[in-house]
């Protein structure tokens, strides 16, 4: 049974549109890495190193190798100050 040729003209326009979507998606997240590859199984220890690199950089991939810490960093700190409800009631 031979296959209708009109039935390949939306084919080939939704395969299209399908590789357009993922080569865009692919370069905008390429991008947004700052042309680096993806960060997988991403534990504690690579968030504190990251949130370090944007305290350093002001990039979450950018990465210097100064042994001597800018003197920005002793006042950006990232550290949160939570209010403890426990001390309220002693």
């Amino acid at each position: 049974m031979p296959l209708p040729f009109e039935s390949l003209i939306p084919f080939a326009v939704m395969s299209a549109m399908f590789t357009a979507t993922g080569l865009g998606l692919y370069y905008v997240q390429y991008n947004r890495n700052e042309h680096k590859p993806p960060r997988y199984s991403v534990d504690d220890w690579d968030r504190k190193m990251m949130l370090r690199d944007k305290q350093l950089t002001g990039t979450r991939r950018g990465q210097v190798d100064k042994p001597i810490a800018p003197e920005e960093f002793k006042i950006n700190s990232a550290w949160q100050v939570h209010h403890s409800f426990r001390n309220d009631y002693l």
